[in-house]
């Protein structure tokens, strides 16, 4: 299950996500099928996005006012979709990690928004996107410390206080990443901005569409979420 707050729809409102979930997967060595378009959809987003600047991305803007009003610097901690935006126009490509990671990132620089993939056998129950204690625990991709998130950020969080995710979308931790065992995964793509309900369903599709399609046993399921339907639970 995935869920918001009601505290976080209270202070954000204008939050539109969609959510895709997968089981039965195979995250393999990438098929060149999926390499080739991750490439392409790098070259035409390197085309839409290069030399222009993060502000008038309005996917990009819209999550940095929304780091700001939870007190996170967004200059500092780059939402997900924008450090990979920047990380593509800055070095011209973005290398390919496994191909549930590599779908996720393909449709993150084609709309602009922040898409996480998330292991379900790696997280304790349902996630909840909620305001931060400063009790939990988190450990950062690529490091062995387990840290805590400051209290008041927004966090991806699982029953056992384990953060999925810290300063909403900034960084997911190592514990809830898919890799080479992920059988079931959950996707989240996410956004603010004034079409952010077309878009993030554009996106949801999207994800969708490239999971049918490089993994044929897949079954899945995608949902819509806002806050007048905060939360999502597999029907399986």
């Amino acid at each position: 299950m995935f869920s918001y707050h009601r505290e976080v729809l209270a202070r954000f409102p204008t939050i539109r996500a969609g959510v895709v979930h997968a089981d039965r997967l195979v995250n393999g060595p990438g098929p060149d099928p999926l390499r080739k378009a991750f490439h392409e959809q790098q070259v035409v987003s390197l085309a839409r996005f290069g030399g222009r600047p993060m502000s008038e991305i309005p996917s990009i803007l819209a999550w940095r006012r929304t780091f700001s009003a939870f007190g996170v610097q967004p200059t500092r901690y780059r939402n997900a979709a924008e450090a990979l935006i920047r990380r593509l126009t800055k070095a011209g490509d973005i290398p390919s990690i496994n191909p549930l990671v590599d779908i996720a990132n393909l449709v993150s620089i084609r709309y602009g928004l922040p898409v996480a993939a998330m292991d379900q056998a790696r997280v304790a129950g349902p996630i909840t996107v909620r305001f931060a204690n400063g009790d939990e625990h988190f450990n950062d991709l690529g490091s062995s410390r387990t840290t805590s998130p400051e209290a008041g950020e927004v966090i991806f969080v699982d029953r056992a206080g384990a953060v999925a995710a810290r300063r909403w979308c900034w960084r997911q931790s190592a514990q809830s990443a898919t890799g080479p065992s992920t059988v079931v995964a959950l996707y989240t793509v996410e956004g603010h901005h004034e079409a952010a309900e077309e878009d993030v369903a554009s996106a949801t599709r999207d994800l969708a569409a490239l999971l049918e399609t490089h993994q044929p046993r897949a079954r899945i399921e995608t949902a819509q979420l806002s806050p007048s339907l905060p939360r999502y639970e597999p029907a399986r």
